[in-house]
């Protein structure tokens, strides 16, 4: 993905997990975690004041800059510098297994 451009990754409801998940962002060239302003490159459902939309899903988005209501739901991301995401479940459950909940595709945005 390309740091300079947004990005939306919608987590669609009923996230399967029995404890939390995140998404995390991690440097192309070095496999670490992207070094950013932010204290971690991520978004996890034990952060707070997470935004959830009306139909229970949850938009996470990567970019320079955080889009406008939706900074806790946000991944800044570097100019210049490639990136890739892991999301990870901890304590999945079946919904997971046997492939009923997916997450939706990350979106390039306008």
């Amino acid at each position: 993905m390309d740091g300079s451009k947004t990005y939306r990754l919608r987590l669609p409801p009923n996230i399967p997990v029995a404890d939390f998940w995140s998404v995390i962002v991690y440097d192309t060239q070095t496999r670490s975690m992207l070094q950013t302003d932010q204290k971690a490159p991520s978004v996890s459902s034990q952060d707070q004041g997470i935004k959830t939309n009306a139909d229970g899903s949850v938009d996470v988005w990567f970019g320079p800059k955080p889009p406008v209501g939706f900074e806790n739901n946000w991944v800044q991301t570097i100019p210049g510098k490639g990136w890739f995401t892991l999301l990870r479940l901890y304590g999945p459950l079946e919904a997971w297994f046997n492939k009923t909940w997916r997450p939706g595709p990350i979106q390039l945005q306008p």
